[in-house]
């Protein structure tokens, strides 16, 4: 038997009586995968040193702070820092498996990871008498951007080799055939695949020739063929969709089976517009419960969420000012109208304000919506968008593409009426139009950009950008607001979905 080669249809006799334990080989995917993390821990401590080493640098040349025998104790202090700092972020699963090139959850570990450790630093500091010094926190932001960058480098260099199934974990997808299908679906509707499914185990599993799914995977047994073809395949983990109807010992005789070829058991689950930090396992015993955690719209992180707008914010204004003046000036030459455009939109909690935009449209743009209404877009429900709108001048073009119409909100940020991250801003008008459950995107604030920003922008139909907004307004977090906001610099750049 090769690891490389694919089985074809396994005999559905399912294993057989009392077989024998199973050696576990490691496959050419799990030998990438050991790897790939060679590479990420070589990195992690680069970015570390980097860090520590900087610290050490002002510390000891620049502001002269120690000098005898505390400048003997600098190197050490700065490695056992840094020799901290690593070992935390693996023990916390930064560089887990599990979490390659997937979701935010990677970039939340390092964030965590590097808080916890220098909230020990900072008390240590303050048990010893500060004699650490402030310099340490140079190394924070330091290591977490260079941390953040080299991930979000590797998850590149993932997507553009086309090779990352090959960094993935192996798995077989088992249930019902509308389920597979499904769960099938969801691990390719966003962002990377989190498993590289190998095969399907279904109920009824038809001829030897079968595939299953849009990627054509090929259906390998039924139910009770399940561990043996887990074991021909080498599959790291069996995901199960459905149980079978009236085996309510299905998942546990699975389980028992599976340990002779060591694959991993995994239950799907349908709540997809949860996120997984919302949901908590409760080992009551005889009955183990997955609790769902109801969002929260107040609080230290929403507290958080708003110094960091002001911060951000404030900074973009100070730093973006040419560009702003450019823009200005630019509006201004190329019709003589005003430079700005305000307009009402609907807030947190159904406020209203003016939200402040460069002008990228003629002066009497509002005036001439009525006649373009027949002409918009379809599937963009109570929004109006027209892909070609002739009341766009000549200078919007540019500003509407690269998204520097957008800038002048930052003023909307900093007074508290907007944030950084949140859903689009609605007009009043399209709020009466709202269905009940989509009035849930009024329960934070809007923001400059959000998940519709970096999912397809003005290409998302009115569905699609409201699963969105509802999906970030009851799991945003903020690892996942940086990771937003660096998506949004590549989106446009690029002038994706913009019109």
């Amino acid at each position: 038997m090769t690891t490389n080669a694919q089985p074809s249809l396994l005999p559905i006799a399912g294993v057989l009586p009392n077989p024998p334990r199973v050696e576990i080989r490691r496959s050419p995917e799990a030998r990438l995968s050991r790897h790939y993390l060679t590479r990420l821990r070589i990195t992690d401590a680069g970015v570390i040193a980097l860090a520590m080493g900087t610290t050490l640098f002002i510390r000891l040349v620049i502001d002269g702070g120690w000098s005898g025998a505390a400048s003997l104790s600098a190197g050490p202090a700065c490695a056992a820092v840094g020799v901290a700092w690593y070992l935390v972020l693996g023990l916390i699963g930064c560089r887990d498996h599990r979490l390659f090139g997937i979701g935010t959850a990677e970039y939340r570990h390092l964030l965590s990871g590097s808080v916890v450790t220098f909230g020990f630093v900072g008390i240590t500091d303050i048990i010893l008498g500060n004699e650490l010094g402030r310099e340490y926190l140079v190394a924070f932001p330091i290591g977490v951007a260079g941390l953040f960058l080299t991930r979000w480098g590797w998850r590149r260099w993932l997507v553009s080799t086309r090779t990352e199934t090959r960094y993935l974990r192996r798995a077989i997808v088992v249930g019902a055939r509308a389920d597979v299908n499904y769960v099938l679906g969801q691990m390719h509707s966003m962002g990377g695949p989190a498993y590289n499914v190998v095969g399907a185990a279904l109920d009824n599993p038809g001829d030897a020739e079968e595939s299953i799914g849009d990627k054509r995977v090929p259906v390998l047994c039924g139910y009770d063929g399940v561990a043996r073809a887990a074991t021909i395949t080498e599959a790291d983990a069996v995901i199960v969709a459905t149980l079978p109807p009236g085996d309510p010992e299905f998942v546990r005789n699975l389980s028992w089976s599976l340990e002779r070829c060591g694959a991993d058991l995994v239950l799907a689950s349908r709540l997809v517009d949860v996120a997984g930090p919302r949901m908590r396992f409760m080992p009551v015993p005889g009955l183990p419960l997955i609790n769902v955690a109801i969002p929260r719209f107040d609080g230290g992180k929403h507290a958080l969420k708003r110094l960091i707008d002001i911060t951000l914010a404030g900074l973009a204004l100070i730093v973006l000012s040419p560009v702003l003046g450019a823009a200005a000036l630019a509006i201004k030459l190329d019709d003589g109208g005003p430079v700005f455009f305000r307009q009402v939109r609907v807030g947190r909690d159904g406020s209203r304000f003016h939200i402040v935009k460069f002008r990228s449209m003629v002066p009497d743009a509002e005036a001439r919506l009525a006649s373009l209404a027949a002409a918009q877009d379809s599937g963009n429900g109570v929004l109006f968008k027209l892909k070609d709108d002739p009341r766009i001048t000549r200078v919007g073009h540019f500003l509407r593409a690269h998204s520097i119409d957008e800038l002048p909100q930052l003023w909307n940020v900093v007074t508290g009426q907007m944030s950084l991250v949140g859903p689009r801003p609605p007009l009043p008008s399209e709020v009466e139009k709202y269905e009940q459950h989509v009035h849930r995107r009024l329960f934070i604030k809007p923001g400059i950009t959000g998940m519709w920003q970096v999912n397809g922008r003005s290409d998302l139909d009115w569905a699609e950008s409201v699963r969105l907004d509802l999906y970030y307004v009851e799991n945003w977090s903020l690892a996942g607001d940086l990771v937003i906001l660096w998506r949004t610099a590549k989106v446009v750049l690029h002038a994706e979905g913009a019109y």
